[in-house]
Parts: C-alpha cells; structure tokens; sequence
C-alpha cells in the first residue's frame, strides 16, 4: 500500500498506488480535506486487515508529516482533526487516533509550533461546546500529544471573546465538562483533565467514589497527584478491602514504607503462601532474600502442609533447627485429608534405570488390561525458556508401580527404552489410563524425540474428560470420587535429583496408581444411579482414544460411533475375558 510497491496490472492496484505517491510524497500543496480523503481512499482501497491497514497507514503519515505539510505538521494534523468528523463515525475515531499517534513520533524529534498548543486547546473548547464531534479518548490524546496547559485553554478563549484570559474563569470553565465526565463513570478522563489542568477540589469525596465504582488505576493517579494524606486514605483503604497487593504496590511506588511498615512484611507472607500452595517452594524460597522472619514463615507454610524434607531442607540451610522445633507444637493441625499410598494396598514401588530391570518392568505390565500413566519433570521458572526434560514416567497397576529414568534410560538404552515402550504404548490390549494426556504426551514427544515410542500411542482414556466440569484437577477429582485429596506439595519439586527422596517416589506412584480406582469407580457406575446421584454420566468407553500418529502434527482420534447405515467393527475391549 506504501509507495515502493511494484506496479502491476491490475488496475486497482495502480490507482491506490498513485494515491499512495501523490499523498504522501509532498503535503507543501495539499490541504488537510484533500490529505483526508486521499487517506480515507488509501484505507477503502487496501486488501489487507483493517488492524495490519493502520499499522501500516500510521507509519506513512508520521514519514509524510515530514514532508513540508503547511504552516507545520502539528497544525497541519490539528487542522486534520476538524475534517474527520465528516466522514462519520466509522472513520472518525481511527483516523483521530492514527494521525494524533503520527505527530506523537513526530513531536519526539522535533518541537511543535508556536500556534499549536492554542489550536489544539480550540479544538477542546469546540468539542467540549459540542461544536465539533470526537471522542473524549481522542480529546485526552490530542492534549497529552500538544501539552496544552490551562493557560492555553484561558487564551484560546480569550480569543473567541468568552472569558479575558483569566485562569480562574478557565478553571471554572472546565468544571461541568469534568463534572459531566464523573456522572458517565469517565474517571480516568476526569482524573487526567484534573491533573492537567492542576484542578485540586472534591479530593476525599471524589477518591471514595472512585473506590466504591472499583476504579482503582484512577483513584490511583488522583491520590498520586494530590498529595501523602489521600495516599494514606487510599492505602487504608485498600487494607480495610484485603486488596494487600495494591495497597503494597502504592506504598513501594510513593515510598510509603516507613508509614506502614507491617504491610510490606504481610504482602511478602501472602506470596509465599500462594506460593506454597501451589507447589512452588522453590520460587517461594528465591523471594525470601535471607529475610529472617520470611524464612521462618517459609519453614512453618511447610509444616502446615506436611512438607517434612522441605522443612529439613530449609533449616538445615539456613540454620532454624531451633526455630523448627520450637515451632512443632503450635503448628496449625492440616485441616484437608490427603490420601495416602498404604490405602490403595500398593504392594510395590520399583524404581527402573537400567536394562534389567526395564526389560522386566516391560513384561509385568504386558500382563495388565489397565494401567495408569503420568511423568514429572522438574520445573523451569525461566520465563519464555523450554520446559525440562521429562524426568520419570509412571506406570502403575492396582497393586504395583513402576518408576521410569527417561533421563538416564534415554541415554544408556536407548534403542532398549524404545521397544520396550513401543510394547506397551502401542499395544491396542492395554488400556492406558492419564489425566489431562495431552500435556504429558506432548511433553513427552518435545522431550524425547528421537524414540519412536512416543509417536503412536493405542487406547488411551483421559479421565478428564470423563469428567465434563473437573474442578481441582486430579487432586480435587481424587477427592470426590475417594474421599481424600492428594498432597500436590512435591509436584514442583527437583525431579531430576537422584536418588529421589521416598517422599518424591510416594508422590509419583500415587498420581499413577489413583488412576486405577478412579476408573474402577467409573467402570462399576451404573448410568441410571449416576444420574440419580447426580454423578456425571460415566460414558468412559467413548471417550477412549483410538489411536494417534505424532502428537505435534495430529490430533487424537476417538472411537467412532456406530451408525444406523454402515457397519463399524467393534473395538477391542482390553477388559474382557
């Protein structure tokens, strides 16, 4: 659409590159009405997305703005500014935009001029007199872009012989225009004018309105301007509403630190505490910076939650021995149930990193009809960078899991790794249990790319989505159907440390071997009394997928329905007898 596009044929093309090069290659001779219409026909004739035409329309104009418009370019787009309300509303507004965005790049390099601050405070007053139509967000723009002061407000008034350039009588001026913003809930518009303007009045009254309307960015920027005593009010305020981390936020910004002191430590402790509860100790623990009271409450948050290594870990490294046991009696009682392994009767957890013992891990589970399936990797908090490695996979049966190296597995038996998974995640007589599969399948394939084994997988059921509306993952489904949820503390633990701690083994066998009684559950639901009890429809077996070829290309295939006019050959069943 530029003026370097090569000349074609096709004479639509022709004619808006001749616009193009007759527009926007000296504005010494055009007027702003013809530059309006000749950008309106740019835009109208261009083939791309409206979004990607004033990308690229926006970039020409601040080029052309250089290009001698008269008497300046900051006039020039001003003068602008008064002709695109005649092409109605549906330019008006992107236009504005457009061209004001334009002279803000412009206005970067080189000064406006004398003329424009006074012109653009016109164009205020004609809007504000309902003269002239734009939008109160063009309106704002136009006075941040310019920098028009009060003072050019009161001389541009001066000159239509409305007030004699007193600043008092401006102020007073503006007020029911700021008043008409805050009855439409305009604040920051009515904020930014206020500011502008240097307008101090309604200070208190105004800033609780603006909290009771949730406007906080707003209440912000008025507090912020008027001074420490509104600051105060606000940060109180935003205390009494348990919003910690905007009343932290504000009293950082205003270096408030001394005047509330508590806050920043209370702010500290609710972060670590989500941490916590996400799992993630290991970020929880960076954010503590050797603060000792952040520590200590980083060591009882793993108490509470039963988290016994963490604590060791913790004391052990920054010496709270004394600390940890003084605090073991007062710890809070954990108030959620976690299911444990010994309740499932899980005979045995074997741990497979070598030939042997995966060659007979392979055999074992050929024997299952049902097993259980998931992986852990160690987490990456490294913004924009590629997730870990998967670490181990899990494979259970009722009674036994077995722990997969991938790491080391991968790397010392390859080829061996690779049949024996094939055997299994291959096998059409195996049902494959997961939860949310695809992340783990996906994880898998990126991790380990090179094996075969993990580019075809045969009858796989995501409990998911057995479940229409899961709601706290796994832990929260464990909970429902068992009774107990799971302890997720160590799903965002070092999974690449060897030897694991029994903890981590504990952790990883349960999330596969829950799996099995949960689709057990499933199995032995009859439909009439799940809908009776309200349980989800338990219509598993459609839910089964079939077959997938390269989970980073394709996507899984479910069983097919039957159909009233063609035979389909049943699945196998890997239950049956």
């Amino acid at each position: 659409m530029g003026s370097d596009e090569a000349e074609t044929n096709n004479e639509r093309t022709h004619d808006t590159q001749s616009i193009c090069l007759h527009a926007f290659s000296d504005l010494s001779r055009i007027s702003p009405p013809m530059f309006v219409a000749l950008l309106k026909a740019c835009y109208v004739r261009g083939t791309e997305k409206a979004t990607k035409k004033f990308q690229v329309l926006q970039q020409q104009v601040h080029l052309v703005l250089q290009n001698s418009p008269q008497p300046g370019p900051a006039t020039f787009v001003l003068q602008c500014l008064y002709v695109f309300p005649v092409l109605g509303p549906l330019y008006t507004e992107g236009f504005s935009h457009l061209i004001i965005s334009s002279l803000r790049r412009l206005l970067k390099t080189i000064p406006a001029e004398s003329e424009a601050k006074k012109l653009a405070a016109k164009i205020f007053l004609d809007v504000t007199s309902g003269l002239v139509n734009h939008e109160e967000r063009v309106l704002i723009k136009l006075l941040e872009v310019v920098d028009v002061k009060l003072e050019n407000i009161a001389e541009a008034m001066c000159d239509l012989e409305v007030y004699d350039g007193n600043l008092d009588k401006a102020k007073a001026y503006m007020g029911p225009y700021i008043f008409k913003l805050v009855e439409s809930q305009s604040f920051m518009l009515a904020v930014t004018l206020l500011e502008r303007f240097s307008i101090r009045q309604s200070g208190e009254e105004f800033l609780m309105r603006m909290i009771e309307e949730n406007q906080f960015k707003a209440a912000e920027k008025w507090a912020t301007y008027m001074g420490k005593p509104l600051l105060v009010i606000l940060i109180n305020k935003y205390l009494d509403l348990k919003l910690l981390k905007n009343a932290y936020e504000l009293i950082k910004k205003n270096d408030l630190k001394q005047d509330f002191p508590e806050v920043h430590l209370m702010y500290k402790e609710s972060q670590l505490k989500k941490f916590a509860e996400k799992g993630l100790w290991d970020i929880a623990e960076s954010r503590v910076n050797n603060n000792r009271q952040l520590l200590e409450y980083l060591v009882y948050l793993a108490m509470e939650a039963g988290y016994s290594e963490k604590v060791d870990e913790l004391c052990e490294r920054y010496a709270l021995d004394g600390f940890a046991k003084s605090q073991e009696p007062q710890a809070k009682p954990t108030v959620t149930r976690f299911l444990h392994l010994k309740e499932l009767i899980v005979e045995d957890i074997k741990w497979v990193d070598e030939a042997d013992g995966l060659l007979s891990a392979t055999s074992y589970i050929e024997e299952c009809k049902v097993i259980g399936v998931d992986c852990e990797w160690k987490p990456n908090y490294v913004k924009g960078s590629k997730p870990n490695k998967v670490s181990i996979m899990q494979i259970a049966s009722e009674k036994t899991v077995c722990i997969l190296d991938l790491i080391k597995l991968s790397k010392d038996e390859p080829d061996m790794l690779d049949n024996c998974l094939k055997r299994i995640l291959h096998s059409s007589s195996i049902l494959k249990l997961g939860y949310n599969l695809q992340c783990d399948l996906k994880q898998l394939s990126q991790s380990y790319g090179e094996l075969e084994c993990f580019k075809h997988f045969e009858m796989l059921l995501d409990i998911q989505n057995v479940f229409k509306e899961p709601r706290g993952g796994l832990s929260g489904l464990a909970k429902k159907i068992m009774g107990a949820s799971l302890n997720k503390t160590r799903r965002n633990s070092n999974w690449e440390q060897r030897p694991l701690t029994q903890q981590q083994m504990e952790y990883a066998a349960l999330d596969a071997v829950v799996l099995i009684h949960i689709f057990y559950h499933i199995q032995n639901q009859p439909q009439a009394a799940s809908a009776n009890s309200g349980q989800p429809n338990m219509e598993w077996k459609s839910n089964i997928v079939s077959h997938i070829v390269d989970t980073k290309k394709s996507k899984a295939k479910k069983t097919p329905k039957p159909k009233s006019t063609k035979e389909v050959r049943p699945m196998t069943n890997p239950l049956s007898n």
